[in-house]
């Protein structure tokens, strides 16, 4: 490459935050995110609603990005956007967007897979971050997806093991929901479950033909069914409860997913593990995957806590590693709400 320095301004609207970045190669000199609060007054993201709020947000917040990063977009190198998987009309707007600047700027476009971009954030450059080595699994649990997945190359990604129904961050959020929990209650279940017994209640984990996929929808069934029951003995059950009830759920969850990376360690001989996503934020499961440094001898690497939730400077690293491999798309790429993290 001739350029020392490649700035990339990436743009992410999957679901309903509207991110910009700008990276300088693989570091990040802004990261900007503008949250939708009105979500949570309906229990769950409105799909309509996601979109018309990127499209008020989308261009104070890459004003926002490039102001923060001292540059101009006459500087820019290339525009990396979010393709997919995700909601088509928050997608649209920001998949528009990159294209019409791509073309005003006459600068290059690239189209990012989001759950790539997940995994990805690991590389980000950060002085007190240390990036996984080729291979390494990644657990990558989120609101719409939970997979085991190899890694070989910045580019090739096999999956191991994904969910046959719900997603993990959507079994917190609909049992959370259950517990009279607002929106999103993965969080609170979190919050709640540091002062609960983990042992107080027991939930059956549901089983899978494939012994490193998971399913959630029927843990979710047996969380109801278990509360309907002793709320029919003691109407006070779950505020009488609450800590314990958080526990007993997130350990279940947790024991599901990491019988099952554990699993795919010793198939693949791999002891690198990462976890990415969303739901990768929850406490406890950080410190279990922590102590497994000890008890299983594994290397594990955690993402900071802004690279974790939906946020444009992961699309930046991928669209950097991209920029590298001039692998760039034309302007008459299409968003998609379902794409895969190997296409």
């Amino acid at each position: 490459m001739s350029e020392k320095h490649i700035y990339i301004l990436s743009i992410e609207s999957s679901c309903d935050d509207t991110g910009a970045a700008i990276l300088q190669n693989d570091k990040v000199l802004s990261n900007i995110v503008a949250n939708q609060k009105i979500h949570a007054d309906y229990g769950g993201v409105v799909p309509e609603l996601a979109s018309r709020a990127h499209q008020q947000n989308i261009v104070p917040v890459v004003q926002q990005a490039l102001k923060k990063a001292g540059i101009d977009k006459k500087d820019l190198h290339a525009i990396a956007f979010t393709r997919g998987p995700g909601l088509m009309g928050s997608l649209l707007v920001g998949t528009s967007f990159a294209k019409s600047l791509s073309i005003a700027l006459n600068i290059p476009l690239i189209a990012v897979n989001h759950m790539q971009a997940h995994v990805l954030a690991h590389f980000i450059k950060e002085t007190d971050q240390k990036t996984p080595p080729f291979p390494f699994l990644c657990l990558t649990i989120s609101g719409g997806h939970t997979q085991i997945l190899k890694i070989t190359d910045h580019h090739i990604f096999e999956i191991l093991g994904e969910t046959i129904d719900d997603a993990v961050g959507e079994a917190f959020d609909k049992s959370a929901k259950l517990l009279g929990l607002p929106y999103p209650g993965g969080p609170l279940i979190d919050k709640y479950a540091k002062s609960g017994n983990k042992h107080a209640f027991s939930f059956t984990e549901p089983k899978t033909a494939n012994e490193l996929d998971f399913s959630f929808s029927g843990l979710k069934t047996a969380i109801l069914y278990f509360l309907q029951r002793e709320q029919k003995k003691n109407s006070n059950f779950i505020k009488e409860n609450l800590n314990d009830i958080c526990a007993s759920i997130q350990n279940t969850i947790i024991n599901i997913l990491m019988k099952r990376l554990k699993l795919a360690s010793k198939k693949t001989g791999i002891t690198n593990i990462a976890i990415a996503g969303g739901v990768s934020a929850n406490s406890e499961i950080r410190k279990i995957l922590k102590e497994s440094e000890k008890s299983l001898g594994w290397t594990t690497y955690v993402p900071k806590f802004e690279y974790t939730t939906d946020n444009a400077a992961m699309i930046g690293i991928v669209g950097y590693f991209k920029y590298m491999n001039r692998d760039f798309n034309k302007e008459n790429t299409l968003a998609t709400s379902r794409l895969k993290i190997n296409e």
